[in-house]
């Protein structure tokens, strides 16, 4: 083989060997609920078309959180659930607009199917008025499902939750939640059990680059 030859060679296996890295995870309807595929057969959102980067992937993860952590990747719009053998699901999520975003470790104190909204009072003055609840439902800004964010026994009145403005994954635009695509939040929310960790990185603390907390692995 020539010596362009082999280059090539060796700039196609290096290409693909960076495509093995991150595999897309085929969605499936298995983990739907017959509400749920009732309550989404006709949601009343346009239905957005997800980047790539944003869907949902296997992942290499050389950190050294626990199988089943979840870590919040906040600058790159990432949610990583922790596998074994240094694998993650990644999934794109909208994270909360700069002063607004949690940061730091909790833990799931609650977890919910099609959860009612109830808008804080700093919401309902910020974007109100709104009703005190609003029902659970497609049209329900907290979407499928909501993930609880604990500190201690104290609800941080954060959440990870679904969303009907599914435009918006990729984005730093809520009022500090981590919203899923319904779709990837009824993934989650199957594999997660109440009392799992959550680290959510502050802006500025990515994991690509060890984040808050210097934790690759050794």
């Amino acid at each position: 083989m020539s010596r362009l030859g082999l280059a090539v060679s060796l700039m196609g296996a290096t290409l693909l060997a960076g495509c093995m890295q991150a595999t897309l995870s085929p969605s499936t309807d298995a983990s739907l609920t017959p509400r749920d595929r009732q309550l989404l057969a006709h949601p009343p959102y346009a239905e957005a078309k997800i980047p790539e980067q944003y869907q949902r992937h296997i992942v290499d993860y050389d950190r050294r959180e626990a199988p089943g952590t979840i870590l919040v990747d906040t600058d790159a719009r990432y949610l990583y659930y922790v596998l074994p053998n240094g694998k993650a699901i990644r999934y794109g999520v909208a994270v909360g607009e700069e002063a607004m975003a949690f940061s730091g470790v909790a833990t799931v104190g609650k977890k919910q199917e099609w959860p009612d909204w109830i808008p804080t009072p700093e919401i309902q003055a910020r974007l109100g008025p709104y009703p005190k609840r609003v029902a659970g439902g497609p049209a329900n800004p907290l979407g499928a499902r909501a993930i609880y964010l604990y500190e201690g026994n104290k609800d941080t009145l954060y959440r990870i939750h679904g969303t009907n403005q599914p435009e918006y994954i990729g984005q730093a635009i809520s009022s500090g939640c981590i919203r899923m695509t319904n779709s990837d939040v009824i993934d989650l929310y199957d594999h997660v059990k109440q009392g799992t960790t959550v680290v959510v990185l502050p802006a500025g603390a990515s994991a690509s680059s060890g984040g808050l907390f210097g934790n690759r692995r050794t």
